[in-house]
């Protein structure tokens, strides 16, 4: 078991020549990310600042930076003519909210009343206005005050110096805030609300952006090389929430600093996140190995040149590259199929069980396959094709349709070219002659129509001798 000095040579912070640590949990301004969300509120309080008057209300989820946010603000004012007081303890009845507030200013805490606190407290504000002082009371975790404390606070701005107010409140909470603000009993405080702005998460890519500022803030240059394919994973089970996302990295960097490791692949945080949730620190009710079967990817860099890859990250079954990056399943393909030649159906036309018979085994066997589909279809191989013409005659129209794909033609309809292509006779001991053509039939209807002729002379003849059948009547 570890020491504590063997604990203390395993933190990541000294493994990886960082200066400090750069995802504590506690809020530090000095690590502020300005994105898109923090940018709004913070210029948002700026306006209100200006005004010098009312409520500037700030809410979000927790760990959504309101803090680091109201210590950025205070640190940027430090140069400034105001006395700031920042009040954290909020689940307090209005007397007492009163006396911490009184405190934090300078009272005196042996005036307990309520007159004389609001006495002093006047006394004080207008001293500091008349030094040119700004008088500002922030409120953190407002969502806790009753309304009998908020109304109390709203007593408070209304010490004035001609005419115009000496204190300002910036309130700080969760999303419940304002929902206590917009509450009838609160409608004079929600009057004076000058500014109200609302920290959302971090969107996918500024969580990326958040975890490489922190870094490069502790003097990160590449080492730990992080996989391309762990910031989108981090942003899933944190929800792009600061504070999760610290929580996340400080583990998964103090595992890979533990095991000696100057790569975070994918199979790092599927380690880390099943810790977390099994301690229920980490968002999401569960999780598969579809989250983890991203391919890890990394940006050039020592780091990543010097040590391999680990194969830990692999998924447990293979996946498509075009599917891995999205993290979906892809069904198993089919078996790839031999290098036969790619067979044609040819509709013969004729009901099915009422083929030809087959006169030539071995030539049937090579050409043509008993088909299962309706109609009598049969396949024909290509190879084989014009042993198969030999054997039935295709007319050309069928044969040109099926060899561009289209629809089988019957090969009863009459052929369209004048004069067909005829067919390839490979069998010499074929029996089916070659179908006749219409130049034939010509002639041999001539020939008829000659042998009639004939035959009628002879016969007109033969009566004109009295049907004598000569020699014979002898």
């Amino acid at each position: 078991m570890l020491g504590f000095t063997g604990l203390a040579d395993a933190m990541y912070d000294q493994f990886y020549g960082f200066s400090e640590e750069p995802f504590r949990l506690s809020p530090d301004h000095g690590f502020a990310y300005e994105h898109r969300a923090y940018s709004k509120a913070r210029a948002y309080m700026a306006y209100a600042f200006l005004r010098a008057e009312g409520f500037v209300m700030v809410t979000g989820r927790p760990g959504t930076g309101k803090t680091t946010l109201i210590g950025a603000l205070v640190d940027q004012l430090a140069g400034e003519n105001v006395t700031t007081a920042n009040l954290v303890c909020t689940q307090l009845g209005a007397d007492d909210l009163l006396k911490v507030v009184a405190d934090e200013f300078g009272i005196d805490p042996a005036i307990t009343r309520k007159g004389e606190l609001l006495q002093a407290l006047t006394r004080r504000f207008k001293a500091w206005q008349r030094e040119g002082q700004r008088v500002l009371l922030i409120v953190d975790e407002a969502q806790d005050l009753s309304a009998s404390a908020m109304e109390e606070l709203r007593l408070l701005t209304n010490i004035q110096v001609g005419g115009r107010p000496i204190l300002q409140i910036f309130l700080l909470g969760q999303p419940e805030l304002r929902e206590l603000i917009l509450s009838p009993q609160l409608e004079q405080v929600h009057q004076r609300i000058v500014a109200a702005s609302h920290l959302r998460p971090l969107e996918a890519e500024e969580t990326e952006a958040y975890i490489k500022h922190r870094l490069e803030r502790v003097g990160w240059q590449g080492d730990p090389a992080i996989s391309t394919a762990v910031y989108p994973l981090i942003y899933k089970f944190s929800e792009g929430v600061p504070r999760r996302i610290n929580l996340i990295c400080s583990r998964l960097f103090l595992h890979c600093a533990v095991e000696g490791r100057h790569k975070v692949e994918v199979a790092d945080v599927k380690e880390v996140i099943g810790e977390l949730q099994e301690e229920n620190l980490a968002a999401g009710s569960g999780f598969t190995a579809r989250d983890f079967r991203a391919k890890d990817s990394f940006e050039p860099g020592p780091a990543a040149d010097a040590e391999p890859a680990s194969d830990t990250g692999k998924p447990d079954s293979p996946v498509s590259g075009d599917n891995q990056d999205s993290g979906m399943e892809q069904a198993d393909e089919p078996p790839a199929t031999s290098s036969a030649p790619e067979a044609r159906i040819v509709s013969t036309g004729e009901p099915a069980g009422e083929e030809e018979p087959e006169e030539d085994t071995e030539e049937q066997d090579a050409t043509f396959r008993p088909a299962a589909a309706a109609g009598g279809a049969r396949v024909v191989s290509m190879p084989v094709r014009a042993a198969a013409r030999a054997s039935k005659t295709v007319p050309a129209q069928d044969e040109q349709a099926v060899d561009q794909g289209s629809p089988p033609v019957s090969p009863k309809l009459p052929p369209v070219a004048p004069v067909p292509r005829p067919a390839e006779n490979t069998n010499p001991e074929q029996r089916h002659a070659p179908a006749p053509t219409q130049t034939t039939r010509k002639d041999r209807s001539v020939l008829v129509a000659g042998l009639l002729v004939a035959a009628s002379i002879g016969l007109v003849a033969w009566a004109a001798s009295g049907f004598s059948l000569g020699p014979l009547s002898r």
